[in-house]
């Protein structure tokens, strides 16, 4: 039974609270669009995605008017593109990143993402030439993410490959240093990437996936500041009972919107990821609802163990309201799309090692952080190998989205407008790693890999 209350609950969380569903994203499988002739690839790519996805963001606006519900982003994730590059030896893998951008412009999606390659093991065909092409592509095209799954838990992390991103990171914002390193925030390296994850700039529609999904992801951290506001000056464990309760209505909203949207697209229903995305507006922030906790200042001394009890707790209620719960489902930590996270940073309480220590208990890792323009491809490296190795040992998705700033130095502010906000430049350990970031190699797999 519906209850009044409740309606009118949920109404207050969209009106006041910024409560929104923040995509939804139809995932496309174009293992049958590969082809060794590149232009026959790329038609039948262009055709398959207007096909399935023409209706995709009128769908996504009707229900929003019909519901009430702000849907922020319609997204298209496709298969690694590297996977479908394969066949085309030598010819540029950028020609396919134009394609997604036709496409994309065609349905009126916000972003596809997918010009991605997965190389956790090793480097298979097609793998590499696309790696190498991203700076281009991203430079070249307005609406195409890109990411590059460099190691798992089963199988360890590969080092040559995370020497290589550190200077396609480099690389991808100087080609876009004139749009304030835009490239970069477009760019994100995985460890445990997940296949259904439906944000940007991770998001790709995995092989194990089917050949066309709907995935939904929700968000409401205001919703869950308020709630916590509301429930006053109670122990940690009334804390964590409120946020798992906010998170089940959280997660129903979504819930509601994924199954609408599947069935009007006769497309199946995939997973809601509950994740709390944060945006730059004030009273949408993650950083703030740590320290509605408590804190004086998100980074300093307790913000891991209150981060860790917001994950768990928000996990928690999501899988009471959903039973296909996927994607990254927790709580995001991007610094520069969090207005509570740019404050922390501007004063000098949250710091990249802090935010590390941070990444082990949440949903992802070290996100939209933009560090100086002189850094070396080396550190950016071995931040990458260090956020991997926390993903890898306890068997979670981390991921590095770096935003090295061209021509600027730490104090100095980037800004990239709507949801990617801005923020200073953080400062970085300035004691090289490239002796051991040259080593190359696989660092091997953990002991619990071995579970069978």
């Amino acid at each position: 039974m519906i209850n009044t209350g409740d309606i009118l609950e949920t109404l207050k969380m969209i009106e006041e609270e910024h409560l929104d569903v923040r995509t939804i994203t139809m995932g496309i499988s174009l293992l049958d669009c590969a082809d060794p002739d590149i232009d026959r690839a790329c038609a039948k790519i262009y055709e398959k995605i207007c096909r399935y996805a023409e209706n995709l963001v009128k769908t996504g606006d009707d229900i929003a008017a019909e519901y009430g519900v702000p849907i922020v982003n319609k997204r298209i994730s496709v298969t690694p593109v590297a996977m479908i590059s394969a066949p085309c030896e030598g010819k540029n893998p950028v020609k396919f990143a134009k394609t997604l951008e036709k496409a994309s412009r065609a349905v009126g999606v916000n972003f596809i993402g997918g010009y991605s390659a997965l190389v956790h093991k090793g480097f298979g065909p097609g793998d590499r030439q696309l790696i190498e092409s991203i700076p281009e592509a991203l430079a070249e095209t307005e609406h195409i993410c890109s990411s590059v799954n460099i190691g798992s838990t089963k199988t360890g992390i590969n080092m040559d490959a995370v020497a290589e991103m550190g200077h396609i990171v480099l690389k991808t914002a100087e080609l876009t240093k004139d749009d304030n390193c835009i490239g970069a925030a477009k760019l994100v390296v995985f460890c445990n990437a997940p296949e259904d994850n439906p944000f940007m700039a991770g998001a790709f529609h995995g092989a194990g996936e089917p050949e066309c999904v709907i995935n939904v992801g929700v968000s409401g951290p205001g919703v869950v500041s308020s709630a916590i506001k509301k429930a006053g000056d109670c122990d940690i464990t009334q804390i964590a009972e409120t946020v798992k309760k906010t998170a089940f209505k959280i997660t129903r909203v979504g819930q509601l919107v994924a199954m609408e949207a599947s069935r009007r697209l006769n497309v199946p229903f995939g997973i809601v990821d509950l994740s709390l995305a944060p945006t730059p507006a004030v009273g949408d922030s993650v950083a703030r609802i740590l320290e509605e906790m408590g804190l004086e200042s998100c980074g300093g001394p307790g913000t891991t163990a209150c981060l860790a009890m917001l994950n768990d707790a928000v996990k928690k209620g999501g899988v009471m309201a959903s039973s296909h719960v996927g994607g990254l489902s927790g709580a995001f930590i991007p610094v520069s799309e969090d207005e509570g996270m740019i404050k922390a940073a501007r004063a000098g309480s949250l710091s990249i090692e802090k935010l590390e220590a941070m990444t082990a208990v949440c949903s992802v890792g070290l996100d939209m952080i933009v560090v100086p323009g002189d850094i070396t491809a080396e550190t950016i490296s071995g931040i990458i190998s260090d956020e991997a190795a926390i993903g890898m040992v306890n068997s979670k998705t981390t991921a590095v989205r770096l935003i090295p700033a061209i021509g600027k130095k730490v104090g100095e502010e980037l800004s990239f407008g709507g949801l990617l906000g801005s923020g200073p430049v953080m400062p970085v350990s300035k004691f090289s790693c490239a002796k051991f970031i040259n080593r190359g190699g696989r660092l091997p797999a953990p002991i619990q890999s071995l579970k069978n």
